[in-house]
């Protein structure tokens, strides 16, 4: 028997008006981009205006919403059913794209220029550590603040970590805050020849340093980026704690994401710690891919005694057949010697005895003892067999998972739970996710 947790209702979630922003988070490869997609359109056909954040680099989104490609610009998703009122939008974050908004949006054109022909912000804005999730936090807010959508999904990013989405604006904040960007501000905070004096006398150790291991052109990119950046460091920072406050508001919901795995369930159990520590409100956590069984009646032990029961019988019987086979060669030697063939009668009866499937008995040597023998015999029981050890490794996968999800239940008893069963393949339109969001809604408690 499982323990019991509390279950996670996903409808009265999606169907609060007060839920502005739901956010999936977890480790990567648990489903985070389907649970996200699911969501928006169960709330978008329950009458809500759904818009999703995602930031899966597979892109299968666009492709189970039906969309040709997804870009920093929401979309609109066709095919969905707008009855109730609702509507769903898609999109996928765009680091470089966004990142470029900001720039232009809290800065001059002029300056917006130096900033983004400059080779150093080109490198940072396509791949520097955390901009990806901090770009999730800036694209979150951009959205939050234009007010078109009453509900927000965020997929989070396919991180190591998934603790990286909170962290990201911290350490991006952290970077552009430290001494050696400030140290590289100083000659343009100073100017003129004094700043020249005071980055040849201040700096030339340190410069001297960097230049043979970045290259003097770097340090000069470098330099001349964060020279350009200087008025907008701050807005960086603000912007940040802004959105981290959004995402401690009552009106946001994060659901963890997380297989019936070891790992992934350890992620989990570490996230929800977090989320508690940092004051976010955690609606519950979403098991997904458990698999199950209808026959679950039959356990493994039994099934694999039935399997071996059944290969032991075969291998017997194969046995006898070539013993049996063995002493009819000899009589059929015997027979032959004299000319006739045991059971020999007229042309007539040899047909009537092979006729309907059936054979002479040997034994008895007469056509009315004939036997009818069901053709493939030891294939359908080891057919048999075969499936009775497929269903004793489920059974086996089944119970592991019970373990594994009981050990985080006993550690958080109080998180509500909702089980989402393994599909035998990936979802590919909205069909499939329909199906994900009806078994979210149905609540089923994380035991069996």
């Amino acid at each position: 028997m499982s323990l019991q947790s509390p279950v996670l209702e996903i409808d009265p979630l999606l169907d609060d008006r007060k839920t502005r922003i739901v956010v999936c988070c977890g480790s990567g490869g648990v489903g985070k981009t389907t649970t996200a997609a699911a969501l928006g359109v169960r709330a978008a056909e329950r009458g809500r205006t759904a818009v999703v954040l995602t930031i899966d680099p597979a892109r299968r989104l666009a492709q189970s919403m039906g969309l040709t490609e997804l870009d920093n610009t929401p979309r609109e998703v066709a095919g969905i059913d707008r009855s109730a009122g609702g509507s769903l939008h898609a999109m996928m974050l765009d680091m470089k794209r966004t990142f470029d908004e900001v720039v232009v949006q809290h800065s001059d054109p002029e300056r917006a220029r130096a900033i983004l022909e400059n080779p150093f912000y080109q490198s940072l804005s396509a791949g520097f550590a955390g901009t990806q999730e901090y770009m999730a936090m800036e694209k979150l807010g951009q959205l939050r603040a234009q007010d078109a959508w009453d509900l927000i999904i965020v997929d989070t990013p396919p991180s190591r970590s998934a603790l990286d989405f909170l962290d990201a604006p911290k350490r991006l904040g952290s970077f552009l805050d430290g001494r050696f960007i400030k140290l590289l501000m100083a000659p343009a905070k100073v100017g003129g020849r004094a700043g020249v004096k005071f980055l040849n006398i201040g700096m030339s150790m340190m410069t001297g340093t960097l230049s043979k291991v970045m290259g003097a052109g770097l340090l000069r990119d470098v330099q001349t980026f964060v020279a350009a950046m200087d008025t907008m460091f701050g807005g960086f920072r603000t912007r940040a704690d802004a959105t981290y406050r959004l995402l401690q508001a009552p009106g946001t919901a994060f659901l963890v994401v997380a297989a019936p795995e070891r790992d992934a369930l350890r992620e989990a159990a570490y996230f929800v710690e977090r989320l508690a520590d940092e004051d976010m409100p955690l609606a519950g956590l979403v098991l997904n891919r458990v698999h199950g069984s209808g026959a679950a009646q039959l356990t493994a032990e039994r099934a694999l005694a039935a399997a071996e029961a059944l290969e032991d019988y075969v291998a017997e019987r194969a046995t006898e057949s070539g013993a049996e086979g063995s002493d009819g060669n000899e009589a059929g030697s015997g027979a032959g010697s004299t000319g006739e063939s045991p059971g020999a009668h007229s042309g007539a009866e040899d047909e009537e005895n092979l006729a309907g499937g059936g054979i002479v008995d040997q034994r008895a040597g007469h056509d009315d003892s004939r036997q009818d023998l069901p053709a493939g015999t030891d294939d359908s029981e080891r057919l048999a067999a075969g499936l009775l050890r497929l269903h004793a490794e489920r059974m086996q996968v089944v119970a592991r998972e019970r373990r594994t999800r009981d050990r985080f239940v006993s550690v958080h008893p109080e998180v509500p739970m909702v089980d989402v069963t393994a599909l035998p393949g990936d979802v590919h339109d909205l069909e499939g996710l329909r199906a994900i969001g009806q078994e979210l809604a149905e609540g089923q408690p994380a035991a069996a």
